[in-house]
């Protein structure tokens, strides 16, 4: 895949409802400039998959699309074997499966990990609490002990993602500090549908939730979608409480043995199913 084809990714994108952006497309021929593939028909692009390697340690596949004229024709498989092929040298590869997507994932030996739900809702101030005072706007000499944080949580580095999100939704970008010691962090990034939040990263769920409130508070009566691991019952009522719905579920899936599992326990919200 090159930048020209990104037009034809974000076809597939709005054929799908998906909420993937330009500047996402960019982002993974960025990150992985030999890693994504488009599949042709007639010389036009029908199919599309990206992936992703975290430091060596796993790697992550995505945007796994086919156009709806063309499904139920093996592509979706061919792309995934393509996919494995670029990955093969990496010891564990992950993805977060749509309900539609898992059997496919099943038949090339992924396993499922655990569950996320896709969270919408377009939040009231009333709806949520006063901020906490100890939760300020993130700045970009933070980075190095953000991604630090984040690598202990996602278990491999990605602060190129995390500039990224930084540069181009500093408005989403939140920290908590205590004893100038970093707690937890939130970012956000702008999305076709809606504002996608997340990744929510904290030491404990009342961090995660001062987090998100203060995120929120100065973003309120717009659509956002949260993307969040079923660890914790506790924190699903809290966001359900202030007006989150689920839109749709995900199965965190893995193939290869993966020795760098993270803390997802403080992973409150994920960057998305295609980051991770």
């Amino acid at each position: 895949m090159q930048l020209a084809d990104i037009d034809a990714g974000l076809r597939l994108c709005r054929a799908s409802r998906w909420n993937q952006t330009r500047r996402d497309w960019e982002l993974f021929l960025t990150l992985s400039p030999q890693g994504c593939r488009v599949a042709l028909h007639d010389q036009q692009i029908i199919g599309t998959v990206a992936t992703i390697n975290y430091e060596n340690r796993f790697s992550w596949v995505a945007m796994v699309l086919v156009d709806p004229a063309f499904r139920g024709q093996g592509i979706g498989t061919r792309l995934m074997n393509e996919a494995l092929t670029i990955l093969q040298d990496v010891p564990a590869i992950r993805l977060d499966a749509t309900p539609a997507g898992q059997p496919v994932y099943r038949q090339l030996s992924f396993t499922g990990e655990y569950g996320l739900s896709r969270m919408e809702a377009v939040i009231e101030r009333e709806n949520l609490s006063s901020p906490s005072q100890h939760i300020r706007p993130m700045r970009h000499e933070d980075l190095i002990a953000i991604a630090k944080f984040d690598r202990e949580v996602f278990g491999a580095d990605r602060r190129a993602l995390l500039e990224w999100m930084l540069a181009g939704g500093v408005e989403y970008a939140w920290v908590k500090e205590s004893r100038k010691e970093i707690t937890g962090y939130c970012l956000g990034r702008y999305g076709h549908n809606a504002e996608q939040l997340g990744p929510v990263v904290a030491r404990d769920q009342n961090t995660a939730r001062a987090l998100v409130t203060a995120c929120l508070s100065e973003h309120h009566s717009k659509p956002f979608y949260l993307d969040t691991p079923h660890h914790d019952a506790e924190w699903l009522a809290w966001l359900t409480s202030i007006g989150f719905r689920e839109q749709r579920p995900f199965l965190r899936m893995g193939r290869g043995a993966n020795a760098f599992r993270g803390l997802p326990e403080q992973q409150f919200a994920i960057v998305g199913p295609e980051f991770g």
